[in-house]
């Protein structure tokens, strides 16, 4: 199988310098690179440049529709499996290409995602979201549905026949593999391919983002919110009683006054996205 890797960067500084380093420690050595950047200014274009992908280009920032981005940079590879992987996620070892693209080895496998751990300065929050999310694999498929293009793989004949859908700025990859779910395929959690990645939001960051994302799952799961209670308080409840949990464990005191603010923005800016979707869905 010939592997393509496409990296997407935005102002990654530092962190696609110690991307690209741990790309070129892989004991998979032979695959083909391409960085696209949505017009960087911090000097990650540059830093691209200098380890010479074998294909990068720019595009304006506000051309930039996740979606698209990655079909078009599907087009211009040759690898029968395309490995996305975001220039901020650092593979943490030298066998994380080998054990992301292992999996394909079945044929039923259209799409793997690998392990994501926070960074160090990552809040206590974020760290127990990580750990949940990711981990040993066994807390996700418990939910309705998980999926990362973050740190990815995809079979290229798949994503032709089925390509990303360009309508959407958040959740294209839930949005993507929920479709690949409903039609049967294969997709895996490969908990030994371990990037490094998170990011810390502030509360405006957390509304916006949820809200994003509020507004992809009305596009991508057809469902309207039920109540205030049901779709905000009691979820929120529930995870932060999670969160008082694990941070007494953890010895967080400090952050157990900020976890229900934190989660109850987090489930209103869901709830505010849903609701924008169908109110532009209903004109």
């Amino acid at each position: 199988m010939k592997i393509s890797i496409i990296m997407r960067s935005k102002n990654e500084m530092p962190f696609i310098k110690y991307s690209l380093m741990m790309l070129e420690k892989q004991t998979i050595r032979d695959y083909e690179l391409l960085i696209v950047d949505s017009g960087s200014t911090d000097g990650s274009w540059e830093t691209a440049l200098d380890f010479g992908p074998n294909i990068i280009y720019q595009i304006k920032p506000e051309e930039y529709i996740p979606g698209k981005v990655m079909n078009t940079a599907a087009q211009k590879c040759s690898g029968d499996i395309l490995v996305f992987n975001n220039a901020d996620c650092i593979p943490q070892n030298e066998y994380w290409l080998e054990n992301l693209v292992k999996p394909f080895r079945d044929p039923e496998v259209v799409a793997v995602f690998g392990n994501q751990i926070p960074r160090p300065n990552a809040n206590p929050l974020i760290k127990k979201d990580y750990l949940r999310a990711f981990g040993d694999g066994q807390i996700h498929t418990k939910w309705r549905h998980f999926f990362s293009m973050a740190t990815s793989a995809v079979r290229a004949s798949v994503l032709e026949e089925f390509p990303f859908y360009e309508e959407i700025q958040y959740s294209e990859d839930i949005e993507w593999s929920w479709r690949m779910k409903q039609l049967g395929k294969k997709i895996v959690y490969a908990p030994d391919a371990i990037v490094e990645h998170s990011h810390n939001y502030d509360f405006k960051q957390t509304i916006k983002r949820f809200k994003g994302e509020g507004k992809a799952e009305g596009y991508i799961y057809n469902e309207r919110n039920r109540n205030v209670f049901a779709d905000i308080v009691k979820p929120a409840c529930a995870e932060t009683l999670r969160d008082f949990i694990y941070l007494v464990k953890k010895g967080e005191i400090l952050w157990i006054p900020k976890a229900p603010i934190f989660r109850f923005l987090q489930r209103y800016g869901v709830w505010k996205g849903k609701k924008e979707f169908f109110s532009t869905k209903d004109v």
